[in-house]
């Protein structure tokens, strides 16, 4: 049986730090993710947009984010693994975890740091005929690459923060941005969406999504209609963005045996959890007496004191506090 030291769950900032940190305390560190590539939300929601509360930037995109990150927590050489969901975590013989995934492997571990964020999560789908057919076909939920936008027709549908924000990044970038919110109040930021109407994009409100057409290949049209008047207006588009929101779910973490309320796992200020050796830091971490703050600063903070402890729980004689970096040789 190989056991690591620590096993990392989740990819996200909290989890890059943390095998950054384990590596920085010489522990045999893996980390697990079930998307195919790391970054967590970062990396799959909004990888082309500025992140401004990051220490030591004054902005940065995010994908920028994540590949410095990468290579600050590859650089101790960790075992990572994409593309498995964790589904059980328990207890083997001589107190090692046993960490089944949803490929049928099994992994090996002295303590485990649960970093996944908000648990898997999927945007929610426009149910209009013809969407389905064309997603991935001019229709996209999320923005990986910015320059599929460049100079095109681009419709948004939703009134949230993702939805202004994008209409807002891409009022100089695309050829024409239309968005489309079937109410007159919107959920974003108030200075947002005063912005979003002084940018130059079209803001149609009371306006949804009643079909698209295509020529097979790709995305040509969208029929839309005033939900008050039901008039209907087509328009030529190149690609639509919906961001109508997203569904999180912990999924089988919620089976682990941990201690769990509402969409948190419960802890306390050194990140234990109700089971010795378990940690968890980032998003899912409901810190007794504390204040609840899903930022990735937290999160880097908490993956820090997380790590340590774990370092002294495998190794009692190790101090928890670790010293200073900058009086190490690296």
């Amino acid at each position: 049986m190989d056991a690591y030291d620590i096993t990392i769950v989740g990819a996200g900032p909290a989890g890059l730090f943390a095998t950054f940190y384990a590596g920085l305390r010489q522990m045999k560190v893996k980390l697990i993710d079930a998307l195919e590539e790391v970054g967590g939300q970062v990396a799959v929601l909004y990888p082309e947009k500025y992140i401004y509360d990051v220490p030591g930037f004054r902005k940065i995109l995010a994908k920028e984010l994540v590949k410095s990150m990468v290579e600050q927590a590859f650089q101790f050489n960790p075992t990572v693994v994409l593309g498995e969901r964790v589904l059980s975590i328990r207890k083997v013989d001589g107190g090692i975890f046993q960490l089944d995934t949803d490929k049928a492997r099994s992994h090996y571990s002295k303590t485990v740091l649960v970093t996944a964020g908000v648990g898997a999560f999927s945007p929610n789908k426009l149910d209009a005929p013809g969407v389905a057919e064309y997603e991935g076909k001019g229709i996209f939920y999320f923005v990986k690459d910015k320059q599929l936008f460049k100079d095109k027709r681009l419709l948004i549908v939703g009134g949230g923060d993702s939805a202004v924000d994008w209409a807002l990044n891409f009022s100089n970038w695309a050829k024409k941005v239309t968005l489309v919110h079937r109410r007159d109040v919107f959920r974003a930021h108030e200075g947002s969406v005063a912005e979003l109407m002084k940018c130059g994009a079209e803001v149609k409100l009371f306006y949804e999504v009643k079909r698209v057409i295509g020529d097979g290949k790709w995305v040509k049209k969208a029929v839309i209609y005033d939900n008050r008047t039901k008039e209907e207006t087509t328009i030529d588009v190149d690609s639509i963005l919906v961001n109508i929101g997203f569904r999180a779910d912990l999924g089988p973490i919620r089976n682990w045996g941990l201690e769990i309320k509402g969409r948190e796992i419960k802890t306390n200020g050194r990140m234990e959890t109700n089971i010795p050796g378990v940690y968890v830091a980032g998003d899912l971490a409901g810190q007794v007496d504390s204040v609840k703050l899903n930022l990735i600063a937290t999160g880097y903070a908490q993956a820090a004191m997380a790590v340590n402890v774990a370092k002294n729980f495998i190794d009692p004689t190790a101090k928890i506090f670790p010293g200073h970096s900058s009086e190490m040789k690296m």
